[in-house]
C-alpha cells in the first residue's frame, strides 16, 4: 500500500479531532475522504503532509513514516492546499521556478519539467502572466503544477475544486484522471463535495473523527438499495407514525422532511399519497447518493 494510516488519533487540547482512524490506499488510486467541515478530514491531510504529528497511531507514505522520516515523505508527495500558496506578484513561471529550487531542481532538468507540467495543464501561454490576473481555475492549475514539479508518487489535494466554477471543476477532474492514467500518480482528496467523491475509485466517510464506512461509491450506495423518497407534510411527526404503522418502515426526519428508503419508490409514493390524502404537501424520488449513505451511517447531513 502506498499510503497507510493505522489507528491514528489526534487531539487539539481536550478536543478529539481523530479517533482510531485507519485506511490504506493502493498505488494509482484516486482516494477520497468525504465528510463535513470539522469532521477530521483536514487533520488527516495535515498529518499525511507532515505538517503535524498524530497524538497516537502511525501513518506512512511509500514505506516512510510521516513522523520519523518526514524529509523522505516530503520528497514523495505533492501538496495542493485549500488556501492559495502562490505569490500573486510573481509570474506563473517565477512561481514554478521558485518551487523547483525548493526541491533542489535547476538548469535543464527544471526547464524540461516545467515545460512538461505546464503543457499538460494548458498553461504554456500564461507563463509570463502575473498570478494576480489569473482566474480561479487557472490559479488552481498553477497550484497543481507546483505540486507535480518534482514527480511525486502521491498528490495530496485538500478540497480540490474549492473556488472553481463548474467548467473549471470539470477540467480539473479531467486532468486528475489523466494524472492517474499517464503518470501513475496516487491522488488523495479530502472533500465535502459529492461530485468529487463520486469520481473517486474508493473513499472513506469521516464523521466526528471516525471512519464510519469505506468502499467504492457504488458499494457504499448499494448499502441503501432501492430508492429514496422525500416527503414534505403539514405534520411530519404524525405522518411518520402513520407510515410506520401502515408500511412497517420507519422514516427518518431531516430538516422537517421525511426520508424513506424503500424498494420500488414510485409504487410507494402512489400508495402513501392514497393512504393519507391531504397529509402530504410534496414528494420527491431519487436513487441513493453518497449524501444518503452518510446520513444513514451517521444520522447527520454533510452540510
Amino acid at each position: 500500500m502506498i499510503v497507510s494510516v493505522e489507528n491514528v488519533t489526534h487531539r487539539y487540547g481536550e478536543r478529539v479531532a481523530l479517533s482510531g482512524v485507519s485506511f490504506q490506499v493502493s498505488e494509482g488510486e484516486i482516494f477520497g475522504l468525504l465528510g463535513p467541515n470539522g469532521g477530521g478530514k483536514s487533520t488527516v491531510f495535515r498529518i499525511l503532509s507532515t505538517l503535524m504529528a498524530p497524538t497516537a497511531g502511525t501513518a506512512g507514505i511509500c514505506g516512510h513514516d510521516v513522523v520519523r522520516e518526514p524529509a523522505a515523505v516530503r520528497r514523495r508527495i505533492g501538496v495542493v492546499f485549500q488556501s492559495q500558496s502562490l505569490d500573486k506578484k510573481l509570474t506563473v513561471e517565477e512561481n514554478l521556478r521558485g518551487q523547483g529550487h525548493l526541491h533542489g531542481m535547476s538548469g535543464a532538468v527544471l526547464r524540461e519539467r516545467i515545460e512538461k507540467v505546464v503543457g499538460r495543464l494548458g498553461l504554456k501561454d500564461r507563463m509570463g502572466d502575473l498570478v494576480e490576473i489569473l482566474s480561479g481555475g487557472l490559479k488552481r492549475r498553477v497550484e497543481i503544477a507546483k505540486g507535480l514539479l518534482h514527480r511525486p508518487a502521491v498528490l495530496l489535494m485538500d478540497e480540490a475544486s474549492t473556488g472553481l466554477d463548474p467548467g473549471a471543476r470539470r477540467e480539473l477532474w479531467q486532468y486528475i484522471l489523466e494524472l492517474r492514467t499517464q503518470e501513475g500518480v496516487t491522488v488523495l482528496l479530502p472533500s465535502h463535495i459529492l461530485d468529487e467523491a463520486d469520481k473517486c475509485d474508493r473513499l472513506v466517510l469521516v464523521h466526528e473523527g471516525h471512519v464510519v464506512s469505506e468502499g467504492t461509491p457504488a458499494q457504499l450506495k448499494a448499502k441503501i438499495g432501492g430508492d429514496v423518497v422525500i416527503l414534505e407534510a403539514n405534520d411530519p411527526a404524525a405522518l411518520s407514525n402513520q407510515i410506520e404503522a401502515r408500511f412497517q418502515v420507519r422514516p427518518t426526519s431531516v430538516n422537517g422532511t421525511l426520508r424513506v428508503e424503500i424498494a420500488n419508490g414510485h409504487r410507494f409514493i402512489t400508495e402513501v399519497v392514497e393512504a393519507f390524502p391531504g397529509s402530504i404537501e410534496s414528494v420527491g424520488l431519487h436513487k441513493p447518493t453518497l449524501e444518503d449513505v452518510f446520513l444513514r451511517e451517521t444520522g447527520a447531513a454533510l452540510w
